[in-house]
């Protein structure tokens, strides 16, 4: 991947992310802290300022510095989530692996890092199908990554705060789906897959 369309990539997820900030915490207020829109688009401006005040070498390093920023940013277990997948992403990138499988090293390591895996209402339930989809060849479209995001309403939380809720956090969309559903929103536009 050539590193404009990183950038290009998260660039068109500030964007998206800025715009949906207050439905993200819509989303958020009562399975969680009510502010994953909020500390996504303070760790979102911080990658952005980072990556027009920076010339990076490649795709890999923007990954990497992005990764960084919403660590640092980013309240919550989101910031360490997003920091795991970027830093996954980073790493398949200067292996010289395609998107496909630098994404299959992000949710490797977002699984590590919440200890946690598919059907737990994470956004690993987006970043799974949306992996899987990209692996098998088949058409990745809005349409389809919308479905991924919409089908955590139906799944009972078993991780994170919105698992104190148990059968009530059923009928609720995972605001950590969402924004990655904005994330690989971004991808296709930006080429990035």
């Amino acid at each position: 991947m050539e590193k404009n369309v990183a950038i290009s990539w998260l660039t068109n997820f500030n964007e998206k992310i800025q715009a949906n900030s207050a439905y993200l915490n819509t989303l958020d207020t009562p399975i969680g802290d009510g502010d994953h829109g909020a500390n996504m688009a303070r760790g979102m401006t911080a990658v952005i300022e980072t990556l027009t005040s920076k010339e990076m070498l490649d795709a890999s390093e923007v990954f990497k510095v992005s990764g960084m920023q919403l660590l640092t940013k980013v309240g919550g277990a989101s910031g360490p989530l997003y920091w795991s997948a970027f830093t996954g992403i980073a790493k398949g990138l200067s292996a010289g692996q395609s998107i496909d499988n630098a994404l299959d090293s992000g949710l490797n390591d977002i699984k590590k890092r919440g200890n946690s895996d598919i059907g737990e209402k994470t956004l690993i339930d987006v970043w799974a199908p949306v992996i899987k989809s990209l692996s098998t060849g088949e058409r990745l479209t809005d349409q389809a990554i919308d479905t991924f995001v919409d089908a955590t309403k139906d799944l009972k939380a078993s991780k994170g705060r919105a698992s104190y809720l148990g059968e009530r956090s059923i009928g609720h969309i995972d605001p950590g789906a969402y924004s990655s559903g904005l994330f690989f929103k971004a991808m296709l536009e930006s080429g990035g897959a």
